[in-house]
């Protein structure tokens, strides 16, 4: 990882619209201006793009949402992200909200914080081009049955399989949607995104791993009504029957600032209960 230090001393605070959110980025950015650090108030859908263009970091509050729509804003500039939640799980968030170390946050900007970069998705449709972090979902229209989805990968069609739709995720995103529809943990330290069918009606269909130079095109049967495309959970177009989404590598990545490098099977162990015995978890 890397070391990056704020030498302009500015910081943008993108919000979650939920009120606990606002709460308590009125007492974080009193601190920062106390400190001597400027600040810049962004809304978690709206917001001055110029504002960003003068700031060294931007502060996501609110849960890993925000935080994927924060990415979503500032990947294209560079601009690195810290996350502190005020929502649910935060897997990807740097503090919790009632963290002791964010009180020292102004001296860590002073003396620089680690910078960990993260691949993301690319996904062409319908003449448009569209970003996600965690993934990327087809999902079939408004009928109740399964729907033949095909998969290409580059040059070569991997599977025809019935199901609700098709996933791909970043080793980020592996541990979100893609991990409740049966998909495989992938550490963010490996080169590969993941494809997982939802709901299949089959008995063979498993996850794949695929490289993270791949190109993955999804299509839906023609017979059966169009799809939905998914982006990080946000539905950003139809797609017509037989057209194809195009997934791959984001051509910039993702960049997190850190207080000390990711321990990923530690944050797995917190937020997720990985390894936890299955009685533990009942109680």
């Amino acid at each position: 990882m890397k070391t990056l230090s704020f030498a302009r001393r500015s910081v943008a605070i993108h919000l979650s619209s939920r009120e606990s959110a606002h709460a308590y980025a009125k007492q974080f950015v009193a601190m920062l201006e106390a400190r001597s650090i400027s600040c810049v108030v962004l809304d978690d859908r709206a917001g001055d793009p110029e504002a960003l263009a003068r700031v060294d970091l931007l502060v996501s509050i609110g849960g890993d949402g925000t935080l994927l729509r924060a990415a979503r804003r500032v990947v294209d500039l560079g601009i690195p992200i810290l996350g502190i939640n005020t929502g649910r799980l935060g897997f990807l968030t740097e503090f919790d909200s009632d963290d002791p170390r964010i009180v020292q946050l102004p001296d860590l900007l002073d003396r620089g914080l680690l910078i960990e970069e993260r691949a993301a998705l690319q996904v062409e449709a319908r003449g448009e081009k569209h970003f996600a972090l965690n993934d990327v979902v087809v999902r079939k229209g408004d009928i109740a049955r399964v729907v033949p989805f095909r998969l290409h990968l580059d040059d070569e069609e991997a599977v025809g399989v019935p199901a609700d739709g098709i996933c791909v995720c970043t080793p980020t995103g592996s541990t979100a949607y893609f991990l409740s529809a049966g998909g495989s943990l992938i550490s963010p330290r490996v080169d590969a995104f993941g494809v997982v069918p939802l709901l299949p009606h089959t008995l063979f269909s498993r996850p794949l791993i695929v490289a993270g130079d791949a190109r993955v095109t999804i299509l839906c049967d023609a017979d059966l009504g169009g799809a939905h495309l998914e982006c990080d959970g946000d539905v950003v177009t139809e797609i017509a029957p037989n057209e194809p989404v195009l997934v791959y590598r984001y051509p910039r990545l993702v960049r997190f600032a850190r207080v000390e490098a990711l321990r990923f099977f530690e944050r797995l162990e917190a937020k997720l209960r990985w390894g936890a015995s299955i009685v533990e978890t009942v109680r």
